[in-house]
């Protein structure tokens, strides 16, 4: 992972850490990497619905995912996964 990429992960996270009509949009394509069976899939048209710099950054993650070849977790995220799952999932929980 390089710095940008990990740049746009990390304000990824904290966007779908707030409650906004965008934070749902960027916490269900982050889940989707975490676990789309599970958490839901991510509908490609839901980056018309925010704006430009996030739907960027977007598109530098799922560059990221193509080239790691690995979960958010194996990352060093889990803990904000987790927390995303808490907050947009709780249903999962149990």
């Amino acid at each position: 992972m390089d710095e940008y990429q990990q740049a746009a992960l990390d304000r990824l996270i904290r966007i779908a850490q707030a409650d906004t009509g965008q934070s749902r949009k960027v916490a269900d394509f982050l889940l989707s990497w975490w676990n789309a069976s599970t958490c839901g899939g991510f509908d490609l048209t839901d980056l018309w619905a925010v704006d430009v710099a996030i739907s960027q950054d977007m598109i530098r993650v799922i560059h990221l995912v193509s080239q790691v070849n690995a979960y958010p977790d194996t990352l060093g995220y889990r803990s904000a996964f987790d927390e995303l799952v808490t907050q947009w999932r709780p249903h999962l929980l149990g």
